[in-house]
């Protein structure tokens, strides 16, 4: 659902309230009072059945989708409505939604402990240095990247079936001698915490509201997702058509990343320059330009077997399949720039202040890059790799085609 914020001319008149599984017991005075003098209480089945004892106004159970709720809500602007969300509301949940829909001064928030708060407090872990995921509505494969040896992760899940998927998936990918705490119904009457090991046996009984703790064991063989640029290159299926390892790790730092931004990757072939950018931060994002609809299929399953699952891949020939998407911050061509229109039509696009890098190891191309640097400054660079090889009962150094970059910043 498309919003705008609507004006602002009201007091506060919506409680975004937090509860726990101790229901009204555990709730502060100030939020019992907001309960019982609401005219419209909003939330979860389960959310509202906690509250019963103190609404006396109108009761909404969240519809699917959840945004159908919305216009009755807004309907009530100006009188009291309280809505009702696990825990801390702005912690993968509603309060981030409803904040877009109704200004600050409009509303207020009385949080209860959030899932992940009582997870620390139960397994004596330091909230700063656990990484934190959901797994509602989220695909399991982001969590991959944050598979690192000796790591912490809180992990909320969908339903009772989420511990055993992680389980699995953990042990596919090298790390089954992690340690998995599964926490059922934290806060509550009907509390229960079970540990386990990832590639053991896991309780058939575990509850759908649950959260999972995993201490990190990685074994000697585990496909640990490096945090830096330039993953080798046996990490990603390819035809050949890939940026070689040691050009990528330079092309990342050419494109330079930073949190937020959006990355055009045209040409992608294997899809692992826009993997590896999405990995420089969880809020980076990239589309991935690729004409050959089996190597569209490919760059889908590496970015799904590297954790960002968010990578948008288009199938068409650029420019044309370039029309209607985002602005993008950076612009990355690894091959296909053998036309000048190409360079000029992503050039077009790119937002003042965004970074685009174009590879060549062609001299048709090449030339494509003279003529771009002439028109927009940057850099032209050649890179030049040389591996070790055997030659015959001997060895030497094989050298890798040259590659020219052309690297610019629109101003």
């Amino acid at each position: 659902m498309r919003s705008t914020m609507i004006a602002t001319t009201q007091s506060p008149w919506l409680a975004i309230l937090g509860i726990g599984e101790d229901g009204v017991e555990g709730l502060l005075p100030a939020a019992r009072a907001v309960i019982r003098e609401a005219v419209l209480v909003a939330g979860g089945t389960r959310h509202l059945a906690l509250a019963a004892p103190l609404i006396t106004g109108t009761r909404l159970s969240w519809p699917k989708p959840l945004s159908d709720a919305f216009p009755a809500i807004l309907a009530h602007r100006g009188r009291k409505v309280a809505i009702l969300a696990s825990g801390d509301p702005y912690c993968y949940g509603i309060g981030g939604t409803l904040a877009a829909l109704v200004p600050a001064a409009e509303r207020f928030c009385i949080p209860a402990p959030s899932a992940f708060s009582l997870a620390c407090a139960r397994l004596g872990w330091a909230v700063q240095d656990v990484a934190t995921l959901s797994a509602c509505g989220r695909p399991l494969a982001a969590i991959l990247p944050l598979l690192q040896p000796g790591c912490r992760i809180l992990v909320l899940s969908a339903d009772g079936e989420t511990p055993c998927a992680l389980a699995r998936l953990l042990s596919q990918h090298g790390f089954g001698a992690s340690v998995l705490h599964v926490l059922e119904a934290l806060g509550g009457p009907n509390e229960r915490i079970r540990s386990v090991i990832a590639d053991g046996t896991l309780p058939s009984d575990i509850t759908p509201l649950n959260l999972v703790g995993i201490e990190i064991v990685a074994s000697s063989n585990a496909r640990v997702i490096l945090r830096a640029a330039g993953l080798p290159d046996s990490f990603f299926e390819h035809d050949g058509q890939i940026t070689k390892q040691e050009i990528r790790a330079v092309s990342l730092a050419a494109l330079a990343p930073r949190a937020g931004e959006l990355l055009w990757d045209i040409g992608c072939g294997s899809g692992s320059v826009a993997i590896e950018w999405s990995l420089a931060h969880p809020a980076n994002r990239a589309i991935g330009i690729e004409q050959r609809p089996e190597r569209a299929e490919r760059v889908r399953r590496n970015a799904l077997a590297l954790g960002v699952p968010s990578l948008r891949v288009v199938t068409g020939a650029a420019p044309p399949a370039l029309d209607g998407l985002p602005v993008p911050d950076a612009v990355f061509i690894g091959g296909g720039a053998q036309d000048a229109a190409l360079i000029e039509t992503a050039w077009a696009a790119l937002r003042n202040g965004g970074r685009m890098v174009v590879n060549a190891v062609t001299i048709e191309t090449e030339m494509q890059l003279f003529g771009a640097q002439k028109t927009h400054g940057g850099t032209l660079t050649r890179l030049a790799v040389e591996r070790l090889d055997r030659i015959g009962s001997r060895h030497g150094f094989r050298p890798a085609m040259t590659v020219t970059q052309w690297t610019a910043a629109k101003r």
